[in-house]
């Protein structure tokens, strides 16, 4: 390939993805809108429903209970850790997948582009292999690897979120009572899902992935799910879900009436494949149980710390 063309297309792919990392709404909307142009990556599904639940976490933290439990300064840090993991990961995935759809359109693979994004040397390799066999299941996978292993050093090590936020009461107390999940919601009311639980393991974080990837793929709620996402625009509120369910619940506003644009510095990307490599079980399946309903779960957990914050509230009233 001449020197013009490989030009070319690192201008339209860091300009594409430099277009679409703006925020959270908009990386949702590009995952999935990739699914549907190139429904053989299913990781962009995951991407897409993972991402919208990061929306969701970040105008959670408007809602009377957080704002009550919670200061300022500790809403702000968990805003920033959801928007710091969100960003770095689709600056790394994107160029992926656009690396993917060009490939697809000249018919000939373009996977040596690949570091000139900082892509580790094990994804390079992965898509090279995908591009041969075709094995979809093991692209899934390897992505999910990915994803997680590389926020691992940037976000989850990183000293000030390292000391400022995981280990911070709020985090501990939340990860204590799982109260942190991935929802999967249809039209319908019903809400299916995976409760995530010590989110600073990479062993945990790699597990619940491949959970929710196999849940997306299950045929008596993949339909229902896909839906969903098609038909209901993205807008980071709950409310996007809550709506089909009979809750009397706060509804938060939308992410962004809520929140400005978030410029972020990159980094200088080391390749986390040739500092850590591959452990095994992490290419292994995983079991996921026939029925994975987590809405009336889910919510008990919500309602308790929603009622803590009011007796907080009565309390402090009664001592005035």
């Amino acid at each position: 390939m001449s020197n013009k063309k490989s030009d070319y297309l690192l201008h339209y792919i860091t300009n594409s993805v430099t277009s679409h990392n703006v925020d959270n709404i908009s990386r949702t909307k590009a995952y999935q809108n990739y699914f549907i142009r190139h429904p053989e990556i299913k990781w962009s599904l995951v991407a897409s429903i993972v991402s919208r639940n990061a929306g969701w976490n970040m105008t959670d933290l408007y809602l009377p209970p957080f704002q009550g439990l919670l200061s300022k300064k500790e809403r702000t840090r968990l805003f920033m850790t959801y928007e710091r993991a969100n960003w770095l990961i689709f600056s790394d995935a994107y160029p992926q997948l656009l690396t993917y759809s060009v490939s697809k359109e000249y018919n000939k693979p373009f996977f040596h582009l690949l570091p000139e994004f900082g892509v580790s040397a094990f994804m390079t390799d992965e898509w090279h292999r995908f591009w041969k066999l075709k094995d979809m299941e093991r692209l899934l996978t390897s992505l999910i690897i990915n994803e997680q292993n590389l926020i691992q050093s940037p976000v989850i090590d990183q000293s000030f979120f390292k000391t400022q936020v995981f280990g911070s009461f709020p985090y501990i107390l939340q990860n204590l009572l799982f109260m942190n999940a991935v929802l999967l919601p249809d039209r319908k009311g019903n809400l299916h899902g995976v409760f995530v639980h010590d989110f600073t393991n990479v062993d945990k974080r790699i597990e619940a992935g491949k959970k929710i990837a196999a849940l997306l793929d299950r045929q008596d709620i993949h339909e229902g799910i896909l839906d969903f996402m098609l038909s209901v625009e993205p807008t980071g509120s709950r409310l996007e879900y809550e709506g089909f369910i009979k809750l009397n619940v706060p509804v938060s506003a939308s992410l962004r009436n809520l929140y400005p644009i978030i410029t972020h510095q990159d980094i200088i990307r080391n390749d986390w494949f040739e500092n850590r490599g591959i452990r095994k079980k992490w290419q292994q399946k995983v079991k996921v149980s026939s029925r994975k309903e987590i809405g009336r779960s889910f919510y008990n957990k919500r309602k308790l710390l929603f009622a803590y914050y009011y007796l907080k509230r009565l309390c402090k009233k009664d001592l005035l």
